[in-house]
Protein backbone atom coordinates (compact mmCIF):
# COMPACT_ATOMS: atom_id res chain seq x y z
CA UNK A 1 0.00 0.00 0.00
CA UNK A 2 1.02 3.67 -0.99
CA UNK A 3 -0.09 5.36 2.14
CA UNK A 4 1.73 5.66 5.56
CA UNK A 5 -0.28 4.69 8.87
CA UNK A 6 -0.86 8.95 9.11
CA UNK A 7 -2.14 9.05 5.69
CA UNK A 8 -4.40 6.46 6.11
CA UNK A 9 -6.04 8.02 9.37
CA UNK A 10 -6.59 10.94 7.67
CA UNK A 11 -8.56 9.57 4.83
CA UNK A 12 -10.49 7.19 7.02
CA UNK A 13 -11.39 10.48 8.86
CA UNK A 14 -12.67 12.09 6.11
CA UNK A 15 -15.08 9.31 4.92
CA UNK A 16 -15.65 8.77 8.81
CA UNK A 17 -16.73 12.43 9.53
CA UNK A 18 -19.41 12.45 6.19
CA UNK A 19 -21.43 9.34 7.16
CA UNK A 20 -21.52 11.13 10.47
CA UNK A 21 -22.81 14.60 8.69
CA UNK A 22 -24.96 12.18 6.94
CA UNK A 23 -26.68 10.74 10.18
CA UNK A 24 -27.13 14.48 11.61
CA UNK A 25 -28.87 16.01 8.89
CA UNK A 26 -31.14 13.00 8.78
CA UNK A 27 -31.19 13.50 12.75
CA UNK A 28 -32.24 17.67 12.16
CA UNK A 29 -34.39 16.40 10.02
CA UNK A 30 -36.29 13.93 12.55
CA UNK A 31 -36.16 16.65 15.08
CA UNK A 32 -37.91 19.86 12.81
CA UNK A 33 -40.23 17.03 11.35
CA UNK A 34 -38.81 18.28 7.93
CA UNK A 35 -38.77 15.19 5.28
CA UNK A 36 -37.25 17.01 3.24
CA UNK A 37 -34.01 17.89 5.83
CA UNK A 38 -34.20 14.15 6.20
CA UNK A 39 -34.30 13.59 2.33
CA UNK A 40 -30.91 15.96 2.32
CA UNK A 41 -29.37 13.17 4.86
CA UNK A 42 -29.92 10.48 2.63
CA UNK A 43 -28.99 12.46 -0.50
CA UNK A 44 -25.30 12.83 1.13
CA UNK A 45 -24.94 8.83 1.21
CA UNK A 46 -23.78 8.37 -2.17
CA UNK A 47 -20.91 10.63 -1.91
CA UNK A 48 -20.30 8.58 1.71
CA UNK A 49 -20.40 4.81 -0.81
CA UNK A 50 -18.04 6.66 -3.23
CA UNK A 51 -15.17 6.98 -0.48
CA UNK A 52 -15.00 3.47 0.11
CA UNK A 53 -14.29 2.57 -3.39
CA UNK A 54 -11.60 5.24 -3.09
CA UNK A 55 -9.90 3.50 0.50
CA UNK A 56 -10.40 -0.18 -1.82
CA UNK A 57 -7.99 2.04 -4.22
CA UNK A 58 -5.71 3.06 -2.41
CA UNK A 59 -5.76 -0.97 -0.59
CA UNK A 60 -4.63 -1.84 -3.82
CA UNK A 61 -1.70 0.07 -3.76
CA UNK A 62 -3.59 1.93 -6.91
CA UNK A 63 -3.50 -1.04 -9.02
CA UNK A 64 -7.50 -1.65 -9.61
CA UNK A 65 -8.56 1.70 -11.78
CA UNK A 66 -11.47 0.13 -11.96
CA UNK A 67 -12.33 0.84 -8.43
CA UNK A 68 -11.47 4.66 -8.89
CA UNK A 69 -14.18 5.01 -11.70
CA UNK A 70 -16.72 3.50 -10.27
CA UNK A 71 -15.74 6.37 -7.19
CA UNK A 72 -16.52 8.93 -9.68
CA UNK A 73 -19.73 7.39 -11.08
CA UNK A 74 -20.88 7.38 -7.74
CA UNK A 75 -19.83 10.45 -6.90
CA UNK A 76 -21.99 11.42 -9.96
CA UNK A 77 -24.86 10.32 -8.87
CA UNK A 78 -24.51 11.86 -5.47
CA UNK A 79 -23.75 15.40 -6.38
CA UNK A 80 -27.10 14.94 -8.24
CA UNK A 81 -28.85 13.41 -5.40
CA UNK A 82 -27.82 16.52 -2.95
CA UNK A 83 -28.84 18.96 -5.83
CA UNK A 84 -32.18 17.86 -6.12
CA UNK A 85 -32.39 17.39 -2.79
CA UNK A 86 -31.53 21.10 -2.59
CA UNK A 87 -34.18 21.86 -5.13
CA UNK A 88 -36.26 20.17 -2.23
CA UNK A 89 -35.49 21.99 -0.37
CA UNK A 90 -35.63 25.52 -1.83
CA UNK A 91 -39.32 24.68 -2.64
CA UNK A 92 -40.24 24.82 0.89
CA UNK A 93 -38.94 28.30 1.64
CA UNK A 94 -40.22 31.42 0.97
CA UNK A 95 -38.71 33.18 -1.72
CA UNK A 96 -37.11 36.75 -0.60
CA UNK A 97 -38.45 39.66 -2.65
CA UNK A 98 -36.28 40.60 -5.49
CA UNK A 99 -33.51 37.87 -4.85
CA UNK A 100 -31.30 37.38 -8.65
CA UNK A 101 -28.29 35.83 -9.01
CA UNK A 102 -25.66 35.11 -11.91
CA UNK A 103 -23.73 31.95 -11.08
CA UNK A 104 -20.95 31.19 -13.66
CA UNK A 105 -20.15 26.92 -13.50
CA UNK A 106 -16.71 25.72 -14.70
CA UNK A 107 -15.61 22.52 -14.79
CA UNK A 108 -12.90 21.59 -12.20
CA UNK A 109 -9.96 19.79 -14.46
CA UNK A 110 -8.48 17.51 -13.18
CA UNK A 111 -4.31 17.13 -14.14
CA UNK A 112 -2.09 14.70 -13.33
CA UNK A 113 -4.79 12.09 -12.84
CA UNK A 114 -4.59 8.00 -12.53
CA UNK A 115 -4.53 5.65 -15.42
CA UNK A 116 -8.34 5.00 -16.05
CA UNK A 117 -9.84 1.70 -16.59
CA UNK A 118 -12.93 3.24 -18.57
CA UNK A 119 -9.80 5.69 -20.59
CA UNK A 120 -9.06 8.86 -20.26
CA UNK A 121 -12.11 10.75 -22.10
CA UNK A 122 -14.37 8.97 -20.76
CA UNK A 123 -13.12 9.80 -16.94
CA UNK A 124 -12.86 13.47 -17.90
CA UNK A 125 -16.18 13.81 -19.14
CA UNK A 126 -17.49 11.48 -15.82
CA UNK A 127 -15.30 14.30 -13.58
CA UNK A 128 -16.25 17.61 -15.57
CA UNK A 129 -19.79 16.47 -15.08
CA UNK A 130 -19.83 15.57 -11.62
CA UNK A 131 -17.62 19.26 -10.89
CA UNK A 132 -20.69 21.16 -12.57
CA UNK A 133 -23.46 19.58 -10.64
CA UNK A 134 -21.49 19.82 -7.21
CA UNK A 135 -21.03 23.68 -8.35
CA UNK A 136 -24.68 24.33 -9.30
CA UNK A 137 -25.75 22.18 -5.94
CA UNK A 138 -23.55 25.18 -4.06
CA UNK A 139 -24.84 27.88 -5.84
CA UNK A 140 -27.95 26.46 -4.74
CA UNK A 141 -27.46 25.83 -1.71
CA UNK A 142 -26.39 29.63 -1.05
CA UNK A 143 -29.66 30.66 -1.99
CA UNK A 144 -31.10 28.52 0.09
CA UNK A 145 -29.31 29.95 2.83
CA UNK A 146 -30.42 33.54 1.69
CA UNK A 147 -33.80 32.54 1.94
CA UNK A 148 -33.52 30.85 5.06
CA UNK A 149 -30.63 31.55 7.47
CA UNK A 150 -32.16 29.74 10.14
CA UNK A 151 -32.81 26.09 8.32
CA UNK A 152 -29.48 25.60 6.84
CA UNK A 153 -26.08 25.60 9.38
CA UNK A 154 -23.84 28.53 7.60
CA UNK A 155 -20.83 26.44 8.75
CA UNK A 156 -22.15 23.68 6.96
CA UNK A 157 -22.62 25.37 4.20
CA UNK A 158 -19.24 26.58 4.35
CA UNK A 159 -17.77 23.74 4.69
CA UNK A 160 -19.77 22.00 1.27
CA UNK A 161 -18.18 25.15 -0.13
CA UNK A 162 -14.53 24.50 1.19
CA UNK A 163 -14.55 20.83 -1.01
CA UNK A 164 -13.81 23.46 -3.76
CA UNK A 165 -10.60 24.61 -1.81
CA UNK A 166 -9.87 20.78 -1.17
CA UNK A 167 -10.40 19.95 -5.08
CA UNK A 168 -7.85 22.98 -5.87
CA UNK A 169 -5.36 21.99 -3.93
CA UNK A 170 -5.54 18.72 -4.73
CA UNK A 171 -5.26 19.43 -8.39
CA UNK A 172 -2.24 21.85 -7.30
CA UNK A 173 -0.16 19.34 -5.19
CA UNK A 174 -0.81 16.55 -8.07
CA UNK A 175 1.28 19.27 -10.17
CA UNK A 176 3.60 19.57 -7.55
CA UNK A 177 4.05 15.61 -7.45
CA UNK A 178 4.30 14.62 -10.96
CA UNK A 179 5.97 17.24 -12.61
CA UNK A 180 8.08 18.89 -9.68
CA UNK A 181 9.09 16.09 -7.72
CA UNK A 182 8.72 13.29 -10.24
CA UNK A 183 6.32 10.92 -8.88
CA UNK A 184 4.19 8.92 -10.97
CA UNK A 185 1.13 10.07 -9.37
CA UNK A 186 0.15 12.05 -6.13
CA UNK A 187 -0.65 9.09 -4.02
CA UNK A 188 3.14 7.99 -4.79
CA UNK A 189 3.69 11.60 -3.12
CA UNK A 190 2.82 10.95 0.85
CA UNK A 191 3.46 14.33 2.16
CA UNK A 192 1.87 16.43 -0.42
CA UNK A 193 -1.38 13.10 -0.69
CA UNK A 194 -2.03 13.95 3.14
CA UNK A 195 -1.72 17.86 3.18
CA UNK A 196 -4.32 17.75 0.29
CA UNK A 197 -6.65 14.89 1.90
CA UNK A 198 -5.95 16.94 5.12
CA UNK A 199 -8.62 19.73 3.69
CA UNK A 200 -11.71 17.15 2.83
CA UNK A 201 -11.06 16.19 6.85
CA UNK A 202 -11.43 19.88 7.18
CA UNK A 203 -14.32 20.61 5.37
CA UNK A 204 -16.55 17.66 6.36
CA UNK A 205 -15.39 18.40 10.22
CA UNK A 206 -17.09 22.09 9.36
CA UNK A 207 -20.31 20.26 8.04
CA UNK A 208 -20.69 18.08 11.26
CA UNK A 209 -20.11 21.06 13.52
CA UNK A 210 -22.58 23.22 11.69
CA UNK A 211 -25.28 20.58 11.47
CA UNK A 212 -24.65 19.38 15.19
CA UNK A 213 -24.70 22.91 16.25
CA UNK A 214 -28.75 22.94 14.41
CA UNK A 215 -29.65 20.17 16.71
CA UNK A 216 -28.23 21.49 20.16
CA UNK A 217 -30.05 24.60 19.45
CA UNK A 218 -33.85 22.51 18.44
CA UNK A 219 -33.12 20.20 21.41
CA UNK A 220 -32.80 23.23 23.57
CA UNK A 221 -35.57 25.43 22.35
CA UNK A 222 -37.63 22.32 23.36
CA UNK A 223 -36.32 21.64 26.51
CA UNK A 224 -37.23 25.65 26.96
CA UNK A 225 -41.03 25.18 25.48
CA UNK A 226 -41.56 21.95 27.70
CA UNK A 227 -41.65 23.86 30.96
CA UNK A 228 -44.59 26.19 29.62
CA UNK A 229 -46.67 23.18 28.23
CA UNK A 230 -46.23 21.83 31.05
CA UNK A 231 -47.47 25.00 33.08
Amino acid sequence: MLLSFPNWIIHLSSSLEWGVAAALFFRYGKLTRRRDLRMFGLAMLPHWAGSFFVLAYHVSGDTIPFLLDMSELINLFGSTALLLATLNLLKSTKPSPAVGYTAALAAIMISGKPQSWMGADIFDAILQLSSVVYLTFLVLLVKLYRRDPELFPALSLAGFWFVVVFISVTVFCMYLATKVRGYPTLSHDDLLHGLAESLLTVSNLMIVIGVHRKIREVEQGERRELPTLQG
